[in-house]
């Protein structure tokens, strides 16, 4: 471990856009120095992305054997052991991890270990030892965000981060916040047998999401067992013999084993030295322009701690984007509405590019087109309902639709569909375009080909 010293850049924060400009800068012929106070990684790799991952695959796989019969197949499900769930969870963990350690150490980085502040424009200390740099990159990440009034004891009241470690499945679950994070838990704790209810402020599931799709996750939900409070805002909450109860402001009271707070992640950024060192903050959120730069020329900002979706693909592709600017590569924004959006819940909802209402707050006339599943037979076969949905520009005076501007999936392993909806709104693709190639068949990629077909003029097996 090094010990001090000038490098060419100092990241600060070892999560995924700390450790992606580290590795882009090493490959770029820079000296990193790459500072953590936990484990590379960061939040998605350790509390994040991929350890709920685990969990909804364990799920996935509990409801398979429930409803094994239904495919023919005759088996028994006798519960959920939680303990070896998690081992399973912390092998997946452990071994990414370590396979990210071995890739920093042979870029050459050095990773100092412990808690980093920064103390002037171009040093971070770490304990006694200082680290100069040309350039300093803040990575420093999110936490879990609560409520005023709403105190976490990490029992009855809990986090995503401590929902990650329960040894038990709760009996029941009253989940605040209807977005990425409470619809997944609400899936998971489903599948493990949990009554679950989740209350969320705004008038639908996923709201950053297009209408269609949460009406046709709502629908899911409900057939599934699962609650929802829409348009329903916390008020208080009291503690039980074996529970918790919560007041919400439409007068209904909820009970539960615990509660779970999903109400988003803030920024890590108070008492690190930021704005003494002047870093300009929004609500505790780094700003910077367009090319991750803040109001200093000697420090970028990435990932979480910056006002941008908090997706750990995101915060690698900023990463690069700084690594490749130092670098002295020419680089240009990202397009955020391009990147692409998955909640890994059953069903799974994916998008890319924006929505309906996006389309009309832009005034942006559009013609667009919602493919069902039910028209599919992959899907049929995978016994999974939804649709595609794609947006694009209202025809013109050649009465061909222009480019496309969103394009919304929900059902089972969408997710895995979305990097097509990717290519084709970054490319600035037309449905005529799209529906001259051709997918596999039978596979759930031909809901995407399909919706581009019927917008092109010429459906397949879908009449509206």
């Amino acid at each position: 471990m090094a010990e001090g010293g000038h490098y060419d850049i100092v990241v600060l924060g070892g999560g995924s856009g700390g450790y992606a400009c580290a590795l882009r800068a090493a490959e770029l012929g820079k000296r990193v120095a790459l500072i953590e106070k936990d484990k590379v990684g960061g939040t998605c790799l350790h509390r994040g992305c991929i350890p709920t991952k685990a969990l909804l695959h364990a799920a996935e796989v509990a409801d398979s054997s429930r409803e094994s019969e239904k495919f023919g197949i005759r088996t028994t499900f006798e519960g959920v052991d939680m303990p070896a769930v998690l081992s399973y969870q912390q092998s997946v963990v452990d071994r990414l991890w370590k396979g990210l350690q071995s890739t920093i150490a042979s870029r050459k980085i050095d990773t100092i270990l412990g808690e980093g502040r920064l103390i002037s424009q171009t040093s971070v200390q770490v304990g006694d030892a200082v680290y100069t740099g040309d350039h300093i990159v803040l990575a420093s990440g999110s936490v879990p965000k609560s409520l005023p009034g709403l105190e976490i004891d990490s029992r009855r009241v809990i986090t995503s981060d401590d929902a990650l470690q329960l040894d038990k499945a709760p009996a029941s679950a009253i989940i605040l916040g209807g977005g990425v994070i409470g619809v997944e838990f609400a899936s998971v704790w489903r599948s493990f047998g949990a009554e679950v209810t989740i209350v969320e402020m705004l008038p639908q599931l996923v709201p950053l999401e297009d209408e269609g799709s949460a009406k046709q996750l709502q629908r899911a939900f409900r057939r599934r067992g699962i609650g929802f409070e829409l348009g329903a805002a916390y008020q208080s909450h009291a503690y039980t013999d074996d529970g918790i109860s919560v007041a919400l402001a439409n007068g209904k009271t909820l009970t539960a084993e615990v509660l779970l707070v999903a109400v988003g992640r803030g920024p890590v950024s108070a008492g690190l030295g930021y704005e003494e060192n002047g870093v300009t903050l929004t609500r505790g959120f780094v700003d910077v322009d367009g090319l991750c730069q803040t109001a200093v020329p000697t420090i970028s900002a990435v990932g979480d701690l910056i006002a941008t979706p908090q997706l750990a693909h995101v915060g690698f592709a900023e990463g690069f984007l700084v690594a490749e600017r130092l670098g002295g590569l020419d680089v240009k924004p990202i397009d955020y509405d391009g990147v692409p959006r998955i909640t890994y819940s059953d069903p799974e909802v994916a998008s890319v590019g924006i929505t309906s209402a996006q389309a009309t707050e832009r005034g942006i006339t559009v013609t667009e087109v919602n493919y069902p599943l039910g028209a599919n037979g992959r899907s049929v076969i995978l016994q999974t309902q939804g649709q595609a949905k794609v947006i694009a520009e209202a025809a013109g005076d050649d009465g061909h639709p222009g480019r496309v501007l969103g394009i919304h999936l929900i059902g089972s392993r969408v997710g895995e569909l979305i990097a097509e909806g990717q290519l084709i709104y970054n490319w600035d693709a037309e449905p005529d375009d799209v529906a001259a190639l051709i997918h596999p068949h039978p596979t759930q990629s031909e809901i995407i080909g399909e919706a581009h077909l019927a917008l092109a003029g010429k459906p397949l097996h879908f009449h509206a």
